[in-house]
This record gives structure tokens, sequence and C-alpha cells, in this order.
């Protein structure tokens, strides 16, 4: 047996008439639509023609199959069967002449039609089938044609806004004179950046798209027209958001979700063309402000005038913060996104704070009134969603002036990695809270350190003997009791006498420092200088 004819394209047509637009061709003036009202909404795309008893191995999603039942003429029975068949596969509709080869479907048909919402029509038997074929075809064609057009004309206006300069809000602006809709440009956590149309319309789009954030909408079967529609905007491999469109009157449909995928192409380019522009700009932003912080950005008025552009007051009293990520976590991703998320904190806290991201650190000089722990805090909230990576923050003293910036900029450097050093990754800390471990810090040669240390605490420098360690952190105790027996033994729960031989064995290792206020002294800061990590 030959399969049957294909009587439409070959390939699927996009776009196409629903069943009750087909019911308004001239050819089927007089057919009669005898079950599946519900369905009348469903698409056709092409057409066929069931004349061969194995058709199920034939048909497509989205045809209008007709028949004059003859491959049933024999088994009039199995037309309830038939449906669910054809339904299953995504058929559009059945139209069927009876009296030639079958008298009436039977009511099992009728019924089952009605439960699936699948149309069965009844076709005039003085019309041919080449007549439907060719008006319903010619319907679809002109409507592919028409969607065809319109897309070409979006197109062309999209295409201008870019080549125009245009941002998210043209974009926005275009498509809703296009659609006739409400529409929304939506970043990736849900901000919305643009909208476009009547207040009122737009105001139902921001709460839709308030609480998609929590459970999407369901998309509508293909065809179907629907409320709301959106589509993501996708640039380089990343998500950047999606565009969203509103029509109280339920009239989005399938070519305007077409319309909408290219106005997300566009609002990609726009995304991807500002990231260029913003990448610029940081560069630029950093690149003075690290002339400002070494004392190469020429007179204070000059640097205040040059930061106004960018925003930033200079001219008040400020505090420079340093943010500089922990070794295990020095990553190019983690870095930028210490930048992203110290950014946003200078936003929310001081809107004319200065913010730049160097190689490996985040510098801020924000106003000298402000809580700079609680910046700092903020930005570590944020910064927390990229495990492992932390950071280690650094504040110098209050800067009166853009001349003593690059001071303060080494200060708050220094209390960053000093901080780090004694409290260990993710540390804040005040270069005036610094103490003794301030003038530690400015000596560079870290090999006379170590010197210092074994010779002032010979073996008890090392902690490969665990009952060093134990004498050591005895000999700590002492000192910062200022050596009162008592008081120490009661903090290392120590009895007195247990105490006692312990301080004479410590003095036949380290000489007589109870007595020798300068040993003291030395012995106390080879202590702090063992207490600076990574030195």
């Amino acid at each position: 047996m030959e399969p049957p004819v294909r009587l439409a394209s070959t390939g699927t047509i996009i776009h196409g008439v629903s069943v009750g637009e087909v019911l308004g061709v001239s050819t089927l003036a007089d057919a009669r639509l005898i079950a599946g009202e519900h369905g009348l909404g469903r698409i056709v795309q092409r057409l066929n023609v069931m004349e061969v008893p194995d058709i199920l191995a034939w048909v497509k999603p989205h045809e209008l199959l007709l028949t004059t039942g003859y491959p049933l003429r024999n088994t009039p029975q199995s037309l309830g069967r038939l449906v669910a068949d054809l339904d299953e596969r995504g058929l559009a509709a059945l139209a069927i002449k009876l009296g030639r080869y079958v008298d009436e479907l039977p009511d099992e048909m009728v019924e089952q039609a009605d439960r699936l919402g699948f149309p069965l029509i009844l076709l005039p038997n003085d019309v041919g089938f080449d007549d439907i074929l060719n008006q319903v075809l010619t319907d679809i064609l002109n409507r592919q044609a028409a969607v065809l057009a319109r897309a070409e004309e979006a197109h062309r206006a999209l295409v201008q806004v870019v080549l125009a300069g245009g941002g998210l809000g043209e974009v926005t602006a275009e498509v809703a004179q296009l659609l006739d809709v409400s529409v929304a440009a939506v970043d990736g956590s849900g901000r919305v950046l643009a909208t476009a149309g009547p207040g009122d319309h737009v105001a139902v789009l921001r709460e839709s798209v308030s609480r998609s954030r929590e459970s999407p909408p369901a998309s509508p079967a293909a065809g179907r027209a629907r409320s709301f529609a959106s589509v993501p905007v996708l640039a380089g491999g990343h998500h950047h958001g999606r565009i969203v469109a509103y029509s109280p009157s339920g009239a989005i449909r399938d070519s305007d979700v077409g319309i909408l995928e290219r106005a997300a192409t566009v609002a990609a380019l726009v995304v991807t063309r500002q990231e260029a522009v913003n990448a610029v700009e940081s560069k630029y932003r950093a690149d003075f402000l690290r002339d400002v912080l070494t004392g190469r950005a020429g007179t204070a008025e000059r640097v205040t005038g040059r930061a106004r552009a960018f925003g930033w007051d200079l001219a008040r009293p400020v505090t420079v913060l340093v943010a500089e990520l922990d070794p295990e976590g020095d990553e190019r991703s983690a870095q930028d996104r210490l930048v992203a998320c110290w950014t946003a904190a200078i936003r929310r806290h001081d809107p004319r704070g200065a913010v730049a991201g160097f190689s490996h650190e985040v510098v801020a000089v924000v106003d000298a009134a402000l809580d700079a722990a609680r910046v700092a805090k903020d930005a570590a909230s944020a910064f927390a969603d990229v495990p492992p990576a932390t950071f280690s923050t650094g504040t110098s003293r209050p800067s009166p002036g853009a001349e003593t910036l690059p001071e303060a900029y080494s200060q708050a450097l220094k209390a960053a990695r000093v901080g780090r050093q004694l409290h260990g990754p993710g540390a804040v800390a005040h270069f005036d809270q610094l103490g003794v471990y301030r003038l530690l810090s400015l000596v560079n040669d870290t090999a006379e350190l170590h010197a210092f240390v074994r010779e002032t605490l010979g073996p008890l420098a090392s902690d490969a003997d665990a009952e060093n360690g134990d004498l050591r952190r005895t000999l700590q105790v002492l000192l910062e009791t200022n050596l009162n027996v008592a008081e120490t033994a009661r903090r290392l729960h120590f009895h007195y006498n247990t105490l006692r031989y312990r301080i004479g064995k410590l003095e036949r290792m380290l000489g007589n420092f109870t007595d020798d206020p300068h040993l003291r002294l030395n012995l106390t800061l080879a202590l702090h200088v063992l207490r600076m990590r990574g030195i």
C-alpha cells in the first residue's frame, strides 16, 4: 500500500489558523461541527487526506485530516478508537463526509471527541477535497506571509534602536508599540530595569515579575493566546535576565512571542554593549583612584574636581577601606564578585563614596563618619555566595582631605594584611587597633624577624616539641599578668608550686627574665611576632 500523499508543505509551517477560522472559509460554509467545540482554538498548520487504513503512521501534529471514511467502511466500530489515537498525535481536527462509505458516526466517537475537545467536522458532500485544500492552504500561507512581514518590520525597528544607541528603555518602548502590550526588561536577579506601556498595566506586570521569582507561570499550549509571555535574554553563554510582556485582553500569541525573542536578542546586544562600556569606565575609575592613592593624581583641587565627575566626594573627611582576597580564594571570578559586592555596599551606605577594584583588592573611600565595620559586614554577607573564598578588610584613620589619601591607603592596606596574620581569613582590622603589630609590620625583612624569634625564644620558637609549646603558653600568660604568679596559676589551672617549677625551667632556658625588664620586652615582642601569621 502506498503512503498517503501529503498535500501540505513538507516542512512545519510555523504559523497557522485555528479550526474555528478554517470553518469560516467559503467552501466550508455548509460544514457542521458535530463534536469537540472546546477544541476550536487548535491550530491547523497542514492538511492531509486519509484514504488508507494505516493513516496513523503518517499524520503529524496540527493537521486537519480529511476523509470519506473509505478505509473504515467495513469496520465503522474502529472510529471510536481513531479519535483517541489522532488526539494523542496532536492532530488539529478530523473532517469527514458521510453517506458514501460510512452512514453515521458512532455515539462513542462523538462522546470521546467532546470529552477530548477534538473537533469533528461533517463536510458537505458537494465540496471537493481539492477546493478545501486550496482555500485553507492559501489562508495558512497568507497568514504566514503576514507574520513574516510583521516580524521583518519588528526586526528593522529593533535594529534601528541598537544603531541609534538606544538602551533597554527604547527596546521595551518599541516592543510595547509593535505588539500593543506592556513590556518589562528584567535582570537575572528579578530587578525590573525598564518598562513601557500604560501605568496600570505596568503595575500588574511588575507584580507578576515579583511572583514569578518563586513560581514561574506555566506556558500555554502552542497556538493558544495568553496574558503573559516571557523570553530569556542570553548573551555569551550567560543569562542576563528576560523580556516579559503583558496583555490585559490575553491576546499574546506565538507570533508575538517570536517578536519578543527578537527583542531579547536586541536586549542582549544592548546589555553586552553596556557591559563593555562599564568595563572601560571601571578601568578608568580604577586607574584614577590608584593614582590618587599613590599620590600621582596631581593637586588636591585637581583630584577633587576629577572625582566629582565620577560622583565621588573626596573633599570631605574620609576613611579608606581595603578589602583583600585571602590567598586560598584568590581567583578571577572571586575578584569580580568581590568588586560587585563592595560596589553595591558602598552605593547603599555612601552614594558619594569612591570604590574601585584593583588586581587583588577592592579599595573604597567613604565618609569618615560611616561605620566601616558595618559596611565590611554588609559586603561580606553578599560575598558569602561564593564559597570558599573570603576576604580580609583593613580600615585607615580618618583622612581630612585628598592630599592625605596615600597615607590612609597605606594604613588600610597594612591593617588588612596584619589583621589576616593575627586573626586569619575574613578578619576586619582598624589601623589604630594594631598596636605593636603596626610597628612589627614595618619590618620588611621577615628573615630578620625569624632570626629574632629564634635568638630570643630559643627552643620555645618551635612547635616540634609539645612540651615547648606548653612552656611558651606559660611564658605568655606570665608576661600578660606582669609576672603575677597567683593569677597565672589560676588562669592556667596549675598548682602554685607547679608554676614555680615551670618558671625556674623557663629561666634556665631563656635567662633571668623575672628580674630583667629588657629581656621581658624582647620575649614579649618575640611572642607577638609568632602571633603574626604568614611571616
